[in-house]
């Protein structure tokens, strides 16, 4: 049986498939709401938080053998162009600082019209992305940070480049714009802030999910 390296929507509705489970009955065996198995419809490219794949996993492995056949036979050609897609990763760091978030504007034009983002950067080929978040973070803008949570990953709407999310919290520094070539400027603002400069439907749901999330 193939192991599934990285769960997405699209490869836990083509295990609905193979399973050949209605939304309700997939919903049920895995043991969640039916919202998360439409949403998984919805964005084929959300990556599950960690102990959902662990359960995508156990449902595979367990499954029949003409099932896990159906199911390899589905993803064939789906990990192929998502491995293409992926060929250019980055990882992209939300540190929080109690009711605040940072942002950095870019200054160029080839980021198709984003200007205020979350700092990012290239995650280098056998690198790890946490490090990357943390490691750019520090680049652009002067702060350490730790990471806290995998907020899971996407091909980004805009962009069309695979990103990895993660949840970092403040550690020491001032903010500043340290890459003065890239971004315009470099700057905390309330969590409740961030749809002022970023556009909302261009945000990763868990992480308006994470932002709206009482302080503690």
């Amino acid at each position: 049986m193939d192991v599934v390296e990285t769960w997405t929507g699209k490869s836990a509705c083509q295990l609905q498939e193979a399973l050949r489970d209605t939304n309700e009955a997939f919903a049920g065996r895995l043991g969640i709401g039916l919202r998360t198995v439409a949403s998984w419809h919805q964005n084929p490219e959300l990556v599950p938080r960690a102990e959902m794949r662990q359960l995508l996993d156990q449902i595979l492995e367990k499954a029949p053998s003409a099932t896990q056949k159906r199911f390899a036979l589905l993803t064939a050609e789906a990990n192929s162009s998502l491995a293409a897609a992926q060929a250019l990763r980055v990882a992209i760091a939300v540190v929080v600082r109690g009711a605040e978030v940072l942002l950095v504007c870019r200054r160029d034009d080839e980021s198709a019209g984003i200007r205020w983002q979350f700092p990012a950067g290239v995650i280098k080929p056998g690198g790890s992305p946490a490090s990357a978040a943390v490691r750019e973070t520090l680049a652009e803008t002067g702060v350490h940070c730790a990471v806290r949570q995998d907020l899971g990953g996407r091909l980004h709407p805009t962009t069309g480049v695979w990103c990895q999310y993660f949840l970092a919290e403040y550690l020491v520094g001032e903010a500043q714009n340290q890459d003065t070539i890239e971004n315009a400027d470099v700057m905390w603002v309330p969590r409740n802030a961030v749809p002022r400069f970023i556009p909302v439907d261009t945000i990763f749901p868990p992480i308006l999910a994470t932002l709206e999330e009482s302080q503690t």
